[in-house]
Protein backbone atom coordinates (compact mmCIF):
# COMPACT_ATOMS: atom_id res chain seq x y z
CA UNK A 1 0.00 0.00 0.00
CA UNK A 2 1.34 3.47 -0.98
CA UNK A 3 1.71 5.73 2.21
CA UNK A 4 -0.90 8.90 1.83
CA UNK A 5 -1.38 11.92 3.69
CA UNK A 6 -4.46 14.05 4.29
CA UNK A 7 -4.40 17.61 5.45
CA UNK A 8 -6.31 20.75 4.69
CA UNK A 9 -4.66 24.40 3.32
CA UNK A 10 -6.03 27.28 4.02
CA UNK A 11 -5.30 29.77 1.47
CA UNK A 12 -3.34 29.91 -2.37
CA UNK A 13 -0.07 30.66 -0.90
CA UNK A 14 -0.63 27.40 2.25
CA UNK A 15 -0.56 25.67 -1.34
CA UNK A 16 2.58 27.00 -2.95
CA UNK A 17 4.41 25.83 0.49
CA UNK A 18 3.00 22.39 -0.03
CA UNK A 19 4.55 22.43 -3.87
CA UNK A 20 7.71 24.04 -2.23
CA UNK A 21 8.16 21.16 -0.36
CA UNK A 22 7.77 18.70 -2.52
CA UNK A 23 9.87 21.05 -5.12
CA UNK A 24 12.56 20.87 -2.42
CA UNK A 25 13.20 16.66 -2.45
CA UNK A 26 11.96 16.48 -6.37
CA UNK A 27 14.93 14.90 -8.40
CA UNK A 28 15.07 14.78 -12.05
CA UNK A 29 12.81 11.43 -13.28
CA UNK A 30 10.19 12.31 -10.63
CA UNK A 31 6.27 12.62 -12.14
CA UNK A 32 4.50 14.54 -9.83
CA UNK A 33 0.65 13.71 -10.82
CA UNK A 34 -2.27 16.87 -9.92
CA UNK A 35 -5.90 15.70 -9.44
CA UNK A 36 -8.42 18.04 -9.09
CA UNK A 37 -11.24 20.06 -10.41
CA UNK A 38 -11.12 23.32 -12.34
CA UNK A 39 -10.25 25.96 -10.06
CA UNK A 40 -8.71 23.74 -7.03
CA UNK A 41 -5.35 24.42 -6.85
CA UNK A 42 -3.36 22.62 -9.49
CA UNK A 43 -1.24 25.19 -11.49
CA UNK A 44 -0.60 27.33 -7.93
CA UNK A 45 0.92 23.76 -6.50
CA UNK A 46 2.79 23.79 -9.71
CA UNK A 47 4.09 27.46 -8.91
CA UNK A 48 5.09 26.12 -5.79
CA UNK A 49 7.24 23.21 -6.70
CA UNK A 50 8.88 25.32 -9.25
CA UNK A 51 10.04 27.38 -5.95
CA UNK A 52 11.01 24.39 -4.60
CA UNK A 53 12.95 23.18 -7.60
CA UNK A 54 14.67 26.89 -7.66
CA UNK A 55 13.28 27.38 -10.97
CA UNK A 56 12.06 31.40 -11.43
CA UNK A 57 10.34 31.31 -14.22
CA UNK A 58 6.51 32.84 -13.80
CA UNK A 59 4.32 29.38 -14.32
CA UNK A 60 1.27 29.85 -15.40
CA UNK A 61 -0.98 27.00 -16.86
CA UNK A 62 0.04 24.96 -20.12
CA UNK A 63 -3.53 24.22 -20.68
CA UNK A 64 -3.45 25.36 -24.80
CA UNK A 65 0.65 24.60 -25.06
CA UNK A 66 -0.19 21.57 -23.57
CA UNK A 67 3.62 21.06 -22.37
CA UNK A 68 6.16 24.15 -21.09
CA UNK A 69 9.84 23.53 -19.79
CA UNK A 70 10.83 25.92 -17.29
CA UNK A 71 14.74 25.83 -17.58
CA UNK A 72 16.33 26.07 -13.25
CA UNK A 73 19.33 28.60 -13.38
CA UNK A 74 20.59 26.89 -10.32
CA UNK A 75 21.65 23.53 -12.29
CA UNK A 76 19.06 21.93 -10.61
CA UNK A 77 16.38 19.70 -12.62
CA UNK A 78 14.36 21.58 -14.61
CA UNK A 79 10.00 21.89 -14.44
CA UNK A 80 8.17 19.90 -17.18
CA UNK A 81 4.67 21.66 -16.78
CA UNK A 82 2.31 19.54 -18.50
CA UNK A 83 -1.72 19.63 -18.72
CA UNK A 84 -3.13 16.19 -20.13
CA UNK A 85 -6.69 17.84 -19.75
CA UNK A 86 -7.31 17.68 -23.38
CA UNK A 87 -5.28 14.44 -24.31
CA UNK A 88 -7.44 11.43 -24.30
CA UNK A 89 -4.75 8.48 -24.07
CA UNK A 90 -1.38 7.12 -23.16
CA UNK A 91 -0.50 7.34 -27.07
CA UNK A 92 -1.43 11.05 -27.23
CA UNK A 93 0.82 11.43 -23.79
CA UNK A 94 3.41 9.67 -25.59
CA UNK A 95 3.62 11.53 -28.35
CA UNK A 96 4.77 14.35 -25.70
CA UNK A 97 8.22 12.87 -25.45
CA UNK A 98 8.26 13.11 -21.68
CA UNK A 99 10.67 9.96 -21.28
CA UNK A 100 13.11 12.54 -22.95
CA UNK A 101 11.79 15.29 -20.65
CA UNK A 102 12.36 13.13 -17.15
CA UNK A 103 16.26 12.86 -18.18
CA UNK A 104 16.71 16.56 -17.03
CA UNK A 105 13.98 17.56 -15.06
CA UNK A 106 10.56 16.85 -12.89
CA UNK A 107 7.47 16.28 -14.96
CA UNK A 108 4.77 17.62 -13.16
CA UNK A 109 1.07 16.64 -14.88
CA UNK A 110 -2.08 18.49 -14.45
CA UNK A 111 -5.04 16.07 -15.14
CA UNK A 112 -2.31 13.00 -15.59
CA UNK A 113 -4.23 10.45 -13.43
CA UNK A 114 -4.23 7.08 -15.72
CA UNK A 115 -2.28 8.38 -18.22
CA UNK A 116 1.58 8.94 -17.04
CA UNK A 117 2.05 6.52 -14.02
CA UNK A 118 4.00 3.96 -16.24
CA UNK A 119 6.84 7.06 -17.35
CA UNK A 120 8.57 6.72 -13.92
CA UNK A 121 9.26 4.36 -10.85
CA UNK A 122 9.06 7.93 -9.08
CA UNK A 123 5.62 9.15 -9.01
CA UNK A 124 4.17 11.11 -6.62
CA UNK A 125 -0.46 11.73 -6.48
CA UNK A 126 -1.63 14.77 -5.08
CA UNK A 127 -5.49 15.07 -5.01
CA UNK A 128 -7.04 18.56 -4.43
CA UNK A 129 -10.84 18.89 -3.09
CA UNK A 130 -12.02 22.26 -3.05
CA UNK A 131 -14.58 23.10 0.12
CA UNK A 132 -17.99 23.17 -1.34
CA UNK A 133 -17.91 27.05 -0.33
CA UNK A 134 -17.20 29.17 -3.69
CA UNK A 135 -15.79 31.82 -1.39
CA UNK A 136 -13.70 29.44 0.45
CA UNK A 137 -10.17 29.24 -0.63
CA UNK A 138 -9.85 25.90 1.88
CA UNK A 139 -8.56 22.86 0.00
CA UNK A 140 -8.25 19.08 1.29
CA UNK A 141 -5.30 17.67 0.01
CA UNK A 142 -3.83 13.85 -0.33
CA UNK A 143 -0.23 13.42 -1.46
CA UNK A 144 0.79 9.38 -1.98
CA UNK A 145 4.10 8.43 -2.88
CA UNK A 146 5.38 5.36 -2.70
CA UNK A 147 9.18 6.90 -2.47
CA UNK A 148 9.86 7.64 1.29
CA UNK A 149 11.71 10.85 0.22
CA UNK A 150 7.71 12.29 -0.83
CA UNK A 151 6.44 11.25 2.38
CA UNK A 152 9.03 13.28 4.49
CA UNK A 153 8.18 16.02 2.81
CA UNK A 154 4.90 15.93 3.01
CA UNK A 155 5.20 15.01 7.21
CA UNK A 156 6.96 17.79 7.67
CA UNK A 157 4.39 20.36 6.52
CA UNK A 158 2.46 21.80 9.30
CA UNK A 159 -0.99 21.43 8.27
CA UNK A 160 -4.43 19.99 10.56
CA UNK A 161 -4.80 16.55 9.36
CA UNK A 162 -7.96 15.14 7.87
CA UNK A 163 -9.16 11.78 7.40
CA UNK A 164 -9.42 10.04 4.43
Amino acid sequence: MTPERHFVVETADAMRDVGAALGRVARGGDVIVLTGELGAGKTTLAQGIAAGLGVVDRVTSPTFVISRVHENPSGGPALVHVDAYRLGSVAEVDDLDLELDLQQGVVVVEWGEGLVEDLSESVVHVLINRSDDADDEQRQVAVAGADPRWMEAVLSLAFPEVSP
